[in-house]
């Protein structure tokens, strides 16, 4: 894993840092709007600009003073803590609402510090800001920029600045070429950032007891055996119904994104419910069937299990039998550690069955052999496949040719999918057919 420089985007709440942050950032984005305390969890991503690289780091709303709040205060450790391994601290303040007492006990921290500083008066393309820049010139920081995040002004001159100011000692390297990328869904509360924790090691999502507390999708890597896997904790996937304010939406569309992404899916339930929601079933055949992701069943809350809700849940999971057959599942507890170190090795398991080229000398030579075992019709008239062949991995694609592309439906490709697995271990793992006319 390389060892990049680190510059840590601070400041009040609600000055513009998440709009810097995705200003930017090329491939994570945060989640930006237009009232106080959005960004809880501190996101990053690697900028490189003119040939040198860092680690941008978006904290939440920073603050000296605590708060009673404790997710807020939770979050106001998880910023300060990240000051020590911070090479450039990039200070943004509002240039439009001006220096306030807040602004300047965060300066008197930053200067204490002795890290290098770089103020960035955002919103100063605003009259206002323009007219009341010598204000923060009192802050006493010799780098200032104005900038507007929101519009790319100034963006360039901070990035050239920031570029300059980069240490050399530091010994820079490439990123580690990532194994797969996995990601962690399922409803709010059931157990997804307490399992990131778990498989970090250390505290890097905030947990609390109430729905909603991970609002932007965070990343990780995790290293497995000499490998990187990268791990992202999403906010919880409600029903659509259910998403009532525009934040919970962004939620939703920020969780999804990181799905499409994904290589492998962790779907979260809590089986302690003793059932399987219509949500988490809907969410297990989109990535499954339709996004052709490789999927594993998560059955968290296994400690608060009592012998009615094992019932329940068994007879849940019967009913999609056919379904969840495919599927790798495991029985966890993220509270008392139960199966947790069984976790990345399923994943690992599960993303070499994924990634890998079947080991069938004649595909054609299979799959005629199964036709002439057992025949399929439609319309009384006779399916033919001609020839196959593994086109792809991640996932395992087929491609077909046949007769007529339009008689092999759901059902008939349904049964060279069982011919597959009951050949082969697949399980959680998705096959994806492409029919063409010969």
């Amino acid at each position: 894993m390389s060892i990049l420089p680190r510059v840590l985007i601070v400041g009040r709440t609600n000055v513009g840092k998440s709009t810097l942050f995705n200003r930017l950032s090329t491939d994570v984005k945060s989640l930006a709007f237009d009232y106080e305390g959005v960004t809880r969890d501190f996101l990053k991503d690697t900028v490189c600009w003119q040939g040198r690289c860092f680690e941008l780091i978006d904290t939440g709303g920073i603050s000296v003073r605590r708060s009673q709040d404790p997710i807020i205060e939770e979050t106001r450790k998880r910023a300060l803590s990240l000051f020590e391994d911070a090479d450039i601290i990039l200070f943004v303040c509002d240039g439009k609402v001006g220096v306030l007492p807040e602004d300047r006990a965060l300066a008197k921290m930053l200067h204490k510090m002795g890290k290098r500083v770089l103020l960035a008066v955002n919103k100063s393309d605003a009259q206002v800001a323009q007219e009341q820049m010598h204000e923060f010139e009192r802050l006493g920081f010799t780098d200032l920029f104005p900038i507007s995040a929101q519009h790319g002004i100034g963006i360039a001159d901070l990035l050239e600045s920031i570029v300059t100011a980069l240490p050399y000692e530091k010994k820079e390297q490439e990123e580690a070429k990532l194994t797969c990328k996995v990601v962690l869904l399922g409803k709010p509360n059931v157990g997804k950032s307490s399992l990131l924790n778990l498989l970090l090691k250390e505290e890097r999502a905030i947990v609390a007891d109430m729905p909603g507390t991970t609002r932007e999708a965070i990343s990780e890597r995790v290293r497995f055996f000499k490998e990187d896997i990268l791990v992202t904790d999403t906010a919880g996937v409600r029903r659509k119904r259910a998403v009532h304010e525009p934040l919970e939406n962004l939620m939703v569309k920020s969780s999804l994104k990181a799905l499409e992404e994904a290589n492998v899916v962790l779907l979260l339930i809590d089986a302690s419910s003793g059932q399987l929601s219509d949500q988490e079933l809907k969410l297990a055949f989109y990535a499954f069937e339709e996004r052709y992701k490789a999927l594993i069943l998560l059955f968290n809350k296994q400690d608060l299990m009592q012998e009615y809700e094992s019932e329940m849940l068994a007879m849940a999971t019967d009913e999609y039998k056919y379904f969840i057959k495919k599927l790798a599942t495991l029985n966890i507890s993220c509270k008392t550690g139960a199966n947790i170190g069984k976790v990345l090795p399923l994943v690992q398991k599960v993303w070499e069955r994924y990634s890998q080229n079947l080991p069938i000398e004649d595909l054609t030579l299979f799959f005629k052999d199964a036709l002439h075992k057992k025949p399929l019709y439609r319309n009384e008239q006779l399916l033919h496949v001609y020839k196959a062949k593994q086109i792809k991995t991640a996932p395992i694609t087929i491609l077909l040719y046949v007769n007529v592309p339009g008689w092999f439906e759901a059902s008939q490709l349904a049964y060279f999918e069982n011919l597959l697995r009951r050949e082969y271990d697949l399980q959680g793992v998705p096959i994806k057919f492409i029919v063409r006319k010969r």
